[in-house]
């Protein structure tokens, strides 16, 4: 970074033009000396003047009348093409505004701002690829599950009744899976252009979360992890939402602390008042998340642990759905989580 203030422009015509002077006098001085041309004292200092005068209104001229105005104009054709967003700066009215100052000064953000834009641009790229690499492999590991049982049964198989009904069984479950998919990526496109529209209604988010509960009971029971409430609620706790979508939410958050949890660990739902909002928080004790998953865990597809997460059967959206539906409704969504201590989901929603 630059310590020294740059000289003005205008500070530099001065000095071109005393420059001139000197250099004219200096002429008039040699020619005094050497050519034999005399002149007096009074006719000296008022060539000097003149000189400096007469060569400072020409630099003046083509500084400020010439180079200014192009400048101006080359500035203003900056600024209305690139840079109409752009916070106008706080400038002393009483000091002076040098054109290609503030030209440079708008050359040098624009630079930075394409180069901003480059490098988020090769991000986006590459996470083009990633993601569309990410749906491929969802999409071709049922359809490969689906082909293997249907070639089966069509050579021979079906008459098989040993595996017959079991691969068509084991088919299902992959058309199911497939279908999954398919519907998560509808509902994900959606929520991010906009054509899912809320129906907002007030409800009692407690006991949502028990009815959420009661329907996951099931599959909590088969790992022996317990389902609890931090509270008893006995009062309803009331917000505006979509109802549907808040459901899916919580359907998606306790599923998610079921299958990532620990054996006979717990899972707890609790809630809070803060200002007009209700805070939801969903906890596990689980093996929690390594900090370097954290910054992507709501990007779709992406997995901790891969091998892991496709025998639980997840299609890998159900975070990005989550946050995507919490942002419609205004709100946001983070997540906290240490190794060997469980993660921690935060949300909230308006009070009504």
């Amino acid at each position: 970074m630059e310590t020294t203030k740059k000289t003005k422009i205008s500070q530099q015509v001065f000095l071109l033009g005393l420059l001139n002077a000197v250099i004219c006098v200096t002429c008039f001085l040699l020619l005094n000396s050497f050519g034999g041309f005399k002149t007096d004292l009074a006719y000296l200092l008022l060539s000097t003047f003149a000189c400096f005068i007469t060569g400072f209104l020409i630099l003046y001229y083509f500084y400020y009348v010439v180079v200014t105005r192009n400048v101006n104009a080359l500035s203003d054709k900056i600024k209305k093409r690139f840079l109409n967003n752009e916070i106008p700066q706080r400038i002393n009215q009483l000091e002076e505004e040098d054109g290609i100052d503030i030209l440079e000064g708008k050359v040098d953000f624009l630079i930075e701002t394409r180069e901003k834009e480059v490098i988020h641009f090769e991000n986006l790229d590459s996470y083009r690829k990633e993601y569309l690499g990410n749906v491929s492999h969802e999409l071709k590991t049922p359809v490969f599950n689906i082909q293997g049982y249907v070639d089966t049964l069509l050579n021979g198989g079906l008459e098989d009744d040993t595996i017959n009904v079991d691969y068509l069984k084991r088919a299902e479950k992959s058309i199911d899976r497939l279908i999954n998919i398919i519907d998560d990526l509808e509902t994900i496109t959606q929520l991010e252009s906009g054509g899912l529209h809320l129906d907002p209604d007030v409800f009692d988010l407690a006991n949502l979360s028990k009815d959420v509960y009661g329907s996951l009971e099931l599959n909590a029971a088969k790992r022996n992890i317990k389902l609890e409430l931090a509270r008893k609620y006995d009062k309803p706790i009331l917000v505006k939402a979509d109802k549907f979508r808040i459901r899916q939410v919580m359907v998606n958050l306790i599923t998610n602390s079921i299958k990532y949890g620990k054996d006979n660990g717990t899972t707890l739902v609790s809630l809070s008042f803060l200002n007009d909002d209700v805070v939801v928080e969903i906890s596990d004790n689980g093996d929690g998340i390594d900090e370097k998953h954290l910054p992507r865990i709501f990007e779709r597809f992406y997995r901790i642990d891969k091998g892991r997460s496709r025998e639980q059967g997840g299609t890998g959206l159900g975070l990005a759905i989550v946050k995507h539906i919490i942002e419609a409704h205004g709100k946001s969504i983070k997540v906290e989580s240490s190794i060997g201590k469980g993660t921690t989901f935060t949300f909230s929603l308006a009070a009504a």
